[in-house]
């Protein structure tokens, strides 16, 4: 991604109300975005935060407290989305959590389109399509065996299988050609053992 792409937000936690709500801000301009209206009660703002940390602090918009909450700074390109990220961790009043979306609409992000955040991490090379389309698998697993089946995919095992196989079949295609320009009986004997192993394997 570019650096003027939009800084997109969405909330990252099931519809409806519960103990707590994440609002996950990603894109460019999204640190900044989040000290408008975040005030830590360390002082430290979220712009001066490392990577991966954590602080406590209020919501806070002309006036207007919202809530007490926690934000948690992901710097790029070490974050899901490969951009600068922020999750805000709140309590999950339905009232809270609009209320603050509309916040953060109002300063400049906009709302998330269904998997843009997967899709932003891949086209920003923090995962494949493979693993891409596991991250929906995983959401969805419903018994141990499809959670294994979508960890596995999602960490890349099946990415591997496929480079494997690409380096085996580049192999042969290789092995092929040197058949057809010289057709010794070396690269004839390669073939074979090839084709064997394979049907051993």
């Amino acid at each position: 991604m570019t650096t003027d792409s939009p800084t997109i937000c969405a909330l990252s936690t099931p519809a409806g109300s519960g103990a707590l709500a994440i609002v996950r801000v990603s894109g460019p301009v999204a640190v900044t975005l989040c000290d408008r209206f975040f005030q830590p009660r360390s002082g430290v703002s979220l712009t001066e935060r490392r990577s991966h940390t954590a602080t406590f602090g209020r919501l806070v918009r002309d006036g207007e407290l919202l809530d007490e909450a926690v934000a948690t700074v992901f710097r790029a390109p070490h974050s899901f989305t490969g951009e600068d990220t922020v999750e805000l961790s709140c309590h999950g009043s339905t009232f809270i959590q609009q209320r603050l979306l509309e916040w953060l609409i109002d300063a400049g992000a906009r709302a998330a389109a269904p998997g843009e955040f997967t899709r932003r991490a891949f086209l920003n090379g923090r995962m494949d399509l493979s693993q891409a389309e596991a991250v929906a698998d995983l959401i969805a697993s419903t018994s141990a065996g499809m959670h294994r089946v979508a960890m596995s995919q999602m960490r890349g095992g099946f990415s591997d299988e496929l480079a494997t196989l690409r380096a085996q079949l580049l192999e042969f295609a290789s092995l092929v050609e040197l058949e057809l320009d010289f057709g010794s009986t070396f690269i004839k004997q390669r073939l074979l053992e090839w084709h064997h192993g394979r049907r051993s394997a």
